[in-house]
């Protein structure tokens, strides 16, 4: 899969190289909105964020990021609406909701907005009119890092999920409990890396034979999950793991006291569509099917190698 996306990345850059070596202008008329369910000083979306912008500076494009205050599915459809009206080059959507934002995500298709939906929504992207989804298969990574934690011999395990209701991440738990073929319970919580660590501390507390913690998200619940195991005295013999990256988690992991982190390459998922879109403005070429960002599974021998990349905004 890295190979797949080194060629297509490959690629991009080989149509930029001939777009400026035949003195094509650089293409600031060229407007594409992005809507994501994930603000931009989340930790998490920081780096689809950078991504987004990071593609709009190689395309020579303007965007514009756009996402509701909360996760926030009414507001989220009426910012798509907005972007809608406003007839951009391009639309960038996640879906976490397809009930909720389908009809905003089929009208802009039916004005003739050309759509990429990423992070969340691979299931239902192609039957809203989406040219295309980056992205990864939630279920499957969850059932990946289910098996895994299976081989780590875990027996009795949560999954800590910070946005119950977000389709993608009751995929995620879903998918882990398949994997795990132990005994998994959905544990709810917020966002708040306080009430988290509260209520894992809680769970752990309540029932001592949990010996697994799986986290949905590294900086909101993988961090704060691992400072509860902490907090009851069982740092390395509680294991956690969580999807995504941070820089403290992967430390985590790389000194033994984290299983592993999911990687689903967040930075391509706002990198690539941005290029994808520039170039069907510009050239009508468009990829001929999805794209699989992750999952790439980040072990102890793995860990440091990408702390460097996610403390600067890339990993």
């Amino acid at each position: 899969m890295k190979s797949f996306l080194r060629k297509i990345v490959l690629g991009v850059a080989v149509v930029g190289a001939l777009g400026a070596a035949s003195g094509v202008a650089i293409a600031q008329d060229i407007n594409i909105i992005a809507v994501t369910h994930g603000q931009g000083n989340d930790p998490f979306w920081s780096v689809v964020k950078n991504g987004v912008s990071a593609g709009a500076k190689d395309a020579g494009v303007s965007i514009d990021y756009r996402a509701p205050e909360t996760f926030d599915m009414v507001a989220m459809s009426q910012l798509i609406d907005a972007a809608v009206n406003q007839k951009p080059a391009g639309l960038i959507v996640s879906i976490p909701d397809s009930s909720a934002l389908g009809p905003s995500i089929q009208k802009a298709v039916a004005a003739g907005i050309p759509v990429i939906s990423i992070n969340s929504g691979s299931d239902v992207s192609k039957s809203l009119g989406a040219l295309l989804h980056v992205g990864q298969d939630e279920f499957s990574a969850g059932k990946a890092a289910g098996e895994k934690l299976k081989e780590m011999e875990g027996k009795v395990a949560i999954c800590v999920n910070q946005e119950v209701g977000n389709v993608s991440l009751d995929q995620r738990c879903q998918g882990f409990s398949d994997g795990f073929a132990g005994s998994v319970t959905v544990l709810p919580v917020s966002n708040d890396p306080a009430d988290v660590r509260a209520k894992v501390k809680a769970a752990l507390s309540s029932h001592p034979d949990i010996d697994t913690v799986m986290a949905l998200g590294a900086s909101t619940a993988g961090e704060p999950s691992l400072a509860a195991v902490a907090d009851a005295g069982m740092t390395g013999k509680i294991k956690v793991a969580t999807f995504d990256l941070s820089a403290d988690f992967l430390k985590a992991v790389a000194s033994g006291e984290a299983a592993f982190a999911i990687d689903q390459q967040q930075f391509l998922q706002g990198y690539l569509p941005v290029v994808f879109l520039a170039n069907y403005a510009k050239y009508g070429m468009i990829p001929g099917g999805n794209v699989p960002s992750g999952p790439n599974l980040i072990t102890k021998e793995k860990a440091a190698q990408v702390v460097e990349l996610s403390a600067k905004g890339i990993r």
